[in-house]
């Protein structure tokens, strides 16, 4: 029984350390402040503004997964009129969006640019939470800081530009303010 008793000991004092880097791992995707040493938010500059929600995609998996638990498909401007926004089709996977609508109501390229992929980052932990209730359709109005991570060899960079198109195009956008304009119903 003794012998039992100091395996299990033994095991679970193994087995703690795992866990509770994990869980500090993933401070900042709670909306907590980094506490691994080799985790870093450097804030590049505000951001704000009104999106309609086009869809939205959770992440656990993925190394990202330990700042950003969510995407957010977003479109401003014209697109974010429900009129317009509701014709838009996406496909987010692997921290990518592809979107299509059927008749655009301006050139492409203009189009190209009314449309986007965020990496939301929860700055508290009631953002944390809050980020999870946004459905498609609804129109928020998002504050906070574009940002850029570091994690061991990873460097994370948002894009600066919200009307950039293609790969490293999408915001890295640390959110400490969600306010409903719109809301879906149901």
């Amino acid at each position: 029984m003794k012998s039992k008793f100091i395996l299990l000991s033994l095991l679970s004092s193994l087995l703690l350390p795992i866990s509770a880097s994990a869980t500090v791992d993933y401070n900042i995707a709670k909306g907590l402040a980094p506490a691994s040493k080799d985790q870093s938010i450097s804030v590049l500059k505000p951001f704000k503004g009104d999106f309609r929600i086009l869809g939205s995609k959770t992440y656990s998996e993925d190394e990202q997964a330990k700042f950003s638990p969510i995407d957010y498909a977003v479109s401003w401007g014209l697109f974010a009129e429900p009129e317009i926004a509701r014709h838009i089709t996406v496909n987010q996977y692997d921290r990518y969006l592809n979107w299509k609508i059927d008749r655009l109501p301006v050139p492409a390229e203009q189009a190209m640019q009314m449309v986007s992929n965020m990496h939301i980052i929860p700055a508290n932990p009631e953002i944390a939470k809050q980020i999870k209730h946004v459905k498609r359709g609804d129109l928020v109005r998002l504050k906070g800081d574009l940002v850029e991570i570091k994690d061991k060899d990873l460097v994370w960079t948002s894009s600066l530009t919200p009307t950039d198109t293609g790969d490293g195009a999408c915001e890295v956008f640390r959110v400490s303010s969600i306010q409903w304009i719109e809301r879906v119903k149901g």
